[in-house]
């Protein structure tokens, strides 16, 4: 038996790239784990300090009453955010220097560590890093084993990288139940555009990985191989958070696939939902039965809006653009809000992307104005760039990205910092 305490950090984002919300969501990878430690019989403490904003003094306060043996925190957000995780290590970084002396062992989960375990290693000074999904390498760890793929350790001032990321079944993932002090902090509808929010919202995975492999996409080291739960599971975790009064979940699902069991069980329970999916994969039949089940957002991946740019991106997308403008006016008929995504490409000439977002927000369609391409260490496009990711990957994305462009998202900073001013530096 192991005394376990998995922390979210309080994020906080000041001279960041960071792509992603910014509003506290559902930690789901240390949910499905504490489920896990709990079932294995080790006592375990989940605190997400974003959510409940807490400081580190009332970290620390937490854990020394707690008691742990492990401590893990993660390197980004929440799940939902693995794939465009703030590049820098400046929050966990806090977080793992201020508990060093809080527990024999310190452990961090998260994307960093599965594209880079070396440098997250040394950067955050833990013990150990879990390469890849996280859930069942905590579970043994817990168990007191050690010598097993998927872990990155330093001994006798070697560093160790036993094997690659890890995928866990997923399918047979059960359905969380959150502590109700948790989901009335949940005050956020994540991409929620068409009404203020009248309860709590929350965070559910259908599935995980998909089936793509878009060049810009970071999701090979984790969260890769596509599978996805019985809707039974779904279902029930849903109803778990219906219980607690929640109004509105977002679909963190890489890609929300069309699934006519699941959006017809759906369809009765008076749950409004997010996804994010490509739209050239749904029917005009499948977008009504997806409108009727209770979506009220879709984010859909459109990138480009050229045949070369979208090859360019590997998107294998059989739809023209003027298909996808159809399909994406067709969605807004059954689902309040549609927005179409698009990355900054050479091979998409501007002022035709302007009239094309003008068309689209006269049709009731918001489509963003492009977005530079950020190379996150791990997606092709960091391999086309400079080959397989090595201690320096992020530092080398980021001065490249910040060298590229001198206009940036209007959800990032107007002029985002070098990696090495967020960062500690280490030694």
């Amino acid at each position: 038996m192991t005394r376990i305490a998995l922390i979210n950090p309080n994020w906080h984002f000041e001279g960041s790239i960071y792509f992603g919300c910014r509003s506290p969501h559902l930690p789901l990878e240390f949910g499905i784990a504490q489920h896990y430690l709990r079932r294995a019989g080790h006592p375990t403490l989940l605190l997400d300090a974003h959510l409940f904003g807490l400081p580190l003094t009332d970290i620390e306060a937490e854990l020394r009453a707690f008691r742990p043996e492990m401590i893990v925190v993660s390197s980004a957000p929440t799940y939902l955010f693995w794939r465009c995780a703030p590049p820098e290590l400046r929050v966990p970084q806090e977080l793992t220097f201020a508990l060093r002396d809080l527990a024999p062992t310190l452990v961090a989960v998260g994307p960093h560590g599965s594209t880079t375990p070396r440098a997250a290693l040394k950067k955050l000074a833990v013990d150990l890093i879990v390469m890849g999904e996280c859930e069942e390498a905590l579970v043994r760890l817990a168990s007191g084993e050690r010598d097993f793929a998927g872990l990155c350790y330093a001994d006798g001032g070697q560093i160790h990288v036993n094997g690659g990321p890890q995928a866990v079944a997923f399918a047979d993932q059960p359905a969380l139940d959150w502590p109700r002090e948790m989901l009335q902090r949940h005050h956020h509808h994540h991409h929620r555009f068409e009404a203020e929010p009248l309860g709590p919202g929350a965070e559910v995975e259908a599935s995980r990985g998909c089936p793509y492999n878009c060049t810009f996409c970071a999701k090979e080291n984790f969260r890769n191989a596509y599978r996805k739960r019985p809707p039974r599971l779904v279902l029930e975790e849903i109803d778990n958070l219906r219980r607690h009064g929640v109004e509105y979940t977002y679909f963190v699902d890489e890609i929300f696939l069309p699934n006519a069991e699941l959006l017809q069980d759906l369809a009765g329970r008076g749950l409004k939902f997010g996804v994010q999916t490509r739209i050239d994969l749904w029917k005009p039949e499948m977008l009504e039965l997806l409108g009727r089940a209770g979506c009220v957002s879709i984010e859909a991946g459109v990138e480009s809006l050229s045949p070369e740019g979208r090859a360019a991106l590997a998107k294998n997308c059989r739809m023209t653009t003027d298909q996808l403008a159809d399909r994406l006016i067709f969605a807004r008929k059954h689902v309040p809000f549609v927005q179409a995504n698009l990355i900054e490409m050479p091979q998409d000439d501007d002022p035709a992307v302007q009239r094309w977002r003008k068309k689209m927000q006269d049709n009731g369609v918001w489509a963003n104005d492009p977005v530079p391409l950020y190379p996150y260490p791990g997606s092709p496009d960091y391999r086309k760039l400079w080959g397989e990711p090595d201690d320096f990957a992020w530092e080398r994305a980021h001065a490249h990205y910040l060298s590229m462009f001198s206009q940036f998202s209007d959800v990032q900073e107007e002029r985002p910092a070098p990696l090495s001013k967020l960062e500690a530096q280490v030694v």
